[in-house]
């Protein structure tokens, strides 16, 4: 056993041994719910492992469900927690918004299709769309919109995601919906990056497919899905029916919010079946990866083996034909999903290993990510599990020689600073790290899988260094001094601004700038890092009508500045209040835009 873990009530790793494999389903179910695993495993050293129990509490995350696939099988599903306040307990048929989930599940039934001969996968889609057709412009003239890049999020297309309808607000239709017309709350879905140049993730890209499959098919998306994939995978209590069918309402997992309140009048309604619209159970989303790994052995009657290869293989960046896919001599397939109130991840090894986590909460995605870190480790997955690393006691000056600035192969920086006493990584984007030394060339963070290695010249200088994130390595050059100098010294004024909670200069009058140019839909795209005003122009389609449709500009409240410097303020509207988040760099540029759940 490689990386292995020992849970046990008190986990002490010693560095020459290490436990046998839990001999049965339910000792991994109760070291699961006693520990979870946390984000780096320190030989020697207690493991300051937390309850599921705990954890659920501390993230305000109500119910949890969980199916893991072992050997081939649904090993075990169980469910925990509860489906709401006054609601009975979680179960493993408990149903969840499987949210983004949809989108590889649909993508299956698009490939049947395909393999039937009713679609081809690099057909202009305009030469299938019957009830609608997605505009043509000088983009798609020099490259066709197809499913392949719709699928593929490649297509170019806009709208990222969706927020769903309130259960007492209307709904639009799926023509509304792509041409943005009330009562759609999203904008029109068009094409404005060139199709098959670049990975953008769209959710209305999907919904242009869903379209597509429609038109073809001549059948209502809910009846197909059943027909094509549901039923045939024996997912028997999935349905992509919106809204949820009344009798069937008395076994959802109500959603919540990040603070654990119940979402006012229940689940949304999500019209965009294709892109959000599954509802299922954790145990039916480990029928569909089981079938997924059955049609690579050549054993489905949906796709093919070379279709489920094709499925499975990039075709920009990480993403296959709607999950993305991974790893190394064992391969995986996976996606994560959040609609209003559920957050939810899959996982999945071509050789009959997964996993399935769905939460009824806005705080479920931290909460996801450490069970299916934990299930890695009990499991003894390639990927996901926390790393093993072990500590080393250094002389200080050794540490002092690590102090500087690193370019990134990606135009990002690497600080590394001294702190209190100790060693701290930044890296733009993120909060800082505290570091701990593996030897006097090497250093990694407890907190998250970050691994940070100097090699030394002659002289006793870094000579160059590499930074390693999630199995993401990345060469990291030393800057001269008279670069890395005003770096560091800013990024101790930007820890001692998040330390007093003061925003940075001029912050307030930014953020008001900043809001009146998107409803003008006129960005100052000079005031802004290259990487942001690329975020601003891509996503301008939908922020423009959303930012204008607020109404009056009113006050602006100081919320807190977070971990990552970033200033987060309370905007009062006409018609609503939103959370702006905002990072200023000491030159007036904004690196940073965002707006967080309040």
């Amino acid at each position: 056993m490689s990386r292995s873990i020992v849970f046990v009530s008190v986990l002490l790793l010693a560095s020459s041994a290490l436990a046998a494999e839990p001999s049965s389903s339910e000792s991994r179910i109760r070291r699961l719910q006693e520990q979870l695993a946390p984000p780096v495993v320190v030989r020697g050293e207690g493991s300051g492992m937390t309850s599921l129990a705990t954890r659920m509490a501390e993230l305000h995350v109500p119910g949890v469900g969980i199916a893991v696939i072992h050997r081939g099988r649904i090993e075990w599903a169980r469910g925990f927690g509860v489906t709401g306040a006054v609601g009975p307990p979680v179960t493993a048929d408990t149903l969840f918004q499987a949210a983004s989930i949809s989108k590889p599940v649909f993508a299956l039934a698009v490939l049947h299709l395909v393999d039937v001969g009713q679609l081809r996968l690099d057909t202009n889609v305009n030469e299938y769309l019957r009830s609608w057709k997605l505009p043509e412009n000088e983009l798609t003239a020099r490259a066709p919109v197809t499913l392949r890049k719709l699928l593929t999020h490649s297509a170019g297309t806009t709208v990222g995601g969706f927020r769903g309808y309130a259960s007492k607000a209307a709904v639009p239709t799926l023509l509304q919906l792509l041409d943005g017309t009330a009562p759609a709350n999203t904008a029109a879905i068009r094409v404005d990056i060139e199709p098959g140049s670049r990975y953008r993730y769209s959710g209305g890209g999907y919904e242009v497919a869903q379209q597509v499959v429609m038109d073809v098919t001549r059948t209502p998306l809910p009846r197909l899905m059943k027909t094509t994939v549901l039923d045939p995978l024996g997912m028997t209590r999935s349905t992509f029916e919106q809204p949820l069918p009344r009798e069937r309402q008395s076994h959802v997992a109500q959603p919540h919010a990040r603070d654990g309140t119940a979402v006012e009048g229940g689940p949304h309604v999500y019209p965009e079946m294709a892109a959000a619209g599954l509802w299922t159970t954790p145990t039916d989303l480990a029928r569909y990866a089981l079938g997924v790994q059955a049609a690579l052995a050549g054993k489905s009657r949906i796709i093919t083996a070379a279709r489920a290869r094709e499925m499975l293989t990039p075709v920009i960046e990480d993403q296959g034909i709607g999950p993305q896919v991974g790893g190394g001599a064992r391969r995986y397939f996976t996606h994560n999903g959040g609609n209003e109130g559920y957050r939810c991840l899959l996982v999945a090894y071509t050789d009959g290993e997964g996993a399935v986590v769905m939460t009824n909460s806005d705080g479920g995605g931290e909460l996801m990510g450490e069970i299916m870190r934990t299930i890695a480790y009990l499991y003894e997955w390639p990927d996901f599990a926390p790393p093993v690393r072990t500590a080393a006691k250094i002389d200080a000056a050794a540490m002092d020689r690590l102090v500087g600035a690193y370019a990134l192969g990606d135009r990002e920086t690497l600080l590394v600073r001294k702190s209190d006493g100790r060693l701290v990584s930044d890296v733009p984007g993120r909060a800082p790290l505290a570091l701990t030394p593996a030897s006097d060339r090497e250093l990694f963070a407890r907190d998250a899988d970050v691994l940070i290695s100097f090699a030394i010249d002659g002289a006793g200088v870094v000579a160059s260094a590499s930074y390693r994130e999630e199995g993401r390595e990345r060469a990291a050059a030393p800057l001269p001094a008279a670069l890395a100098g005003p770096l560091l010294a800013a990024a101790e004024r930007t820890a001692e601004r998040v330390r007093t909670q003061t925003p940075a200069s001029g912050s307030r009058d930014e953020a008001r700038h900043l809001l009146a140019d998107l409803a003008s839909g006129k960005p100052d795209y000079d005031r802004m890092s290259p990487q942001v005003a690329t975020q601003v122009r891509d996503q301008l389609v939908w922020m423009q009508p959303w930012i204008a449709g607020l109404g009056a500009l009113g006050s602006l409240s100081f919320h807190a500045v977070n971990a990552q410097g970033d200033d987060q303020w309370d905007v009062d509207f006409e018609k609503d209040t939103i959370r702006l988040q905002i990072h200023i760099e000491e030159d007036g540029r904004l690196t940073g835009i965002g707006f967080p759940p309040r």
